[in-house]
This record gives C-alpha cells, structure tokens and sequence, in this order.
C-alpha cells in the first residue's frame, strides 16, 4: 500500500497502550502520546506510514533529526526531507516503515486526539497461511504496552491521504475489500448515515476473523472466507454474479490486493458501465511482493 503524502503531515512519537486479538488474521493495536494532540484527521480511510523497531531494538531507529523528543525541522513537520536520511540507514538498523490505514480515533474532553487504533493482518502468522511472516505481522503478535513506534500521519484533518469521497448525489455505496482493506471498509461501514443505502464485501482467510459491523446505514454486509481454494479470481466470480439495487448515482470504493483491485475496477466500469470518476480504487499491496519492492518500483 502506497501512503500518500502531502503537507500538512509530521511524524507522531507514540506508544503501545494496549492490544487485541480480533481472530486468527488480525490483531488491534492502541497508540497514544502527547504528540496525538496535533493529529487530525477526518477521512475513513486515512493512510499512515508506521516506523517500526526491529526485534532488539527499544524504539525505531531514524535519522538524528527524528529522535525521540528532538526538536522537529520544519521538514520534519511538513513529513518531507527524511527519506533520504532514513535510506542511508543501515538495513538491519533502519526502522521498518509499513503502511496502514487508521481503523479509529477517540478524543479528550478537549476535542484533541488522545487514541489512535491500527489493525494489523499478520500475514504467515495464522493456521494454514502457508507464508513467511513478515516483521511488521511479527512485531504485532508481540506488540506489548510501552513499545515505541514512530508515526507519519496527518496534521490537517482533510488531507491527500483519504480516498473514500462520495459526491454529494451518490444513492448506493458499493464495498470491496480484503483483509488489508478490512479496518478502512468496517471504519467507513460504521460511519456511513442512516438511509445510505450500501452493499458490502468484505474478504478474510478465516471464519473467526469475521466481526460484527454496527451500522446506521441500509447496508447489506457479507463476509467472505476465503480458505485454502480462494485465489484471485475468487473475488470478481463473486461481484459478477451479484445483483446490485437500482441506482442513478453509484459510487464504489475497492481496495486491497492490486492485481484484485484492477480487475474489480474493469468489471465495475466496463461490465456494469459505472462512471470510471465515481469508482475509487487502492492497491495496498501486490502478491509476491513485499512494501521494499514494490518502493523500489516506484
């Protein structure tokens, strides 16, 4: 998954408050620290960059100018000007930076942001993935109160990195996504208002990583256990033999494995002729590639 970034962001030096098992595929993490107070953000499918420390190691390791509690650049600020630094690092020094999506936010009685929750899919860690884990699934199974991370994330609440946008004539909300787009669907599932009228798929390798979706909105959510014989085609076999509700105005958002996403993209546009401007769609990984290759793709 490819973040975004776009002034106003700034990197966010946060801690482990507490975590939770969601089912086999993944695992909640809950941040906090005095830095959250300038985070903002109002997207449901916001984008971040986590910087995270390798095993050993007591906090990420990052350029001098992003240490723990140094004063912070005007670049460091504006979230430019650290890549470079960040590079140089030795690889089995250098922070391992992922990118997610931020499941939830709460705030003070002040209105500032005190909690930020990320899901995690530990890819290679559930029965029967049958792949390597990777350190950032690893560093999740083993996420503990007080471990650092370092966070790149918004410090204006309408930013480059949110993706879900509606127009204000959409009548039907159209959902796709699989585990890694999991935490953005289920966030804007949650938030959608009554009478939106949305259908929903959600895909998961395992029964036990279905959860309860409370919704104000006419949603019809279904979960689709992947399993053993699920490959890439799966998903498109499904949206072509569903039956979407009448619409003037609709609008999809499809995120999720790329080769998946752009095959959803056709169907939508080119099989049920929606507007290819009123369909959003997010690779946020690629099969066979890890976030380092797919960087260094461009």
């Amino acid at each position: 998954m490819t973040t975004a970034v776009a002034a106003p962001f700034r990197f966010f030096s946060l801690q482990v408050v507490r975590t939770r098992r969601l089912g086999p595929s993944l695992a909640r993490v809950t941040f906090a620290g005095p830095d959250l107070r300038a985070f903002h953000s109002d997207g449901l499918d916001q984008s971040l960059s986590l910087f995270l420390p390798h095993p050993g190691q007591a906090e990420p390791a990052v350029p001098v100018e992003l240490g723990w509690g140094s004063p912070r650049s005007s670049a460091v600020e504006s979230g430019g000007g650290w890549w470079h630094g960040w590079r140089e690092l030795p690889d089995d020094v250098r922070a391992v930076m992922r990118s997610y999506t931020l499941r939830a936010l709460r705030r003070d009685a002040d209105g500032h942001t005190a909690e930020v929750d990320i899901d995690f899919v530990l890819h290679g860690l559930a029965p029967g993935s049958g792949i390597d884990a990777g350190p950032a699934a690893r560093w999740a199974a083993g996420a503990a109160p007080g471990d650092r991370v370092l966070l790149l994330g918004p410090a204006a609440a309408d930013n480059r990195a949110i993706r879900f946008r509606p127009p204000e004539d959409t009548d039907l909300v159209v959902i796709w996504g699989d585990e890694t787009a999991v935490p953005a669907a289920c966030a804007i599932v949650e938030a959608l208002p009554a009478g939106t009228r949305a259908r929903v798929w959600l895909e998961v390798p395992h029964a036990d990583d279905v959860q309860d979706l409370p919704t104000a909105a006419d949603a019809e959510v279904t979960w689709l256990v992947r399993g053993a014989d699920g490959g890439p085609g799966a998903a498109l076999a499904t949206l072509r033999g569903a039956q979407l509700p009448p619409a003037e105005h609709p609008y999809v958002w499809i995120a999720g494995e790329s080769g998946c996403v752009k095959e959803l993209r056709r169907h939508f546009v080119g099989e049920r002729g929606i507007d290819r401007r009123r369909v959003t769609f997010v690779g946020y990984w690629r099969r066979g590639l890890t976030e380092e290759q797919l960087r260094e793709q461009g």
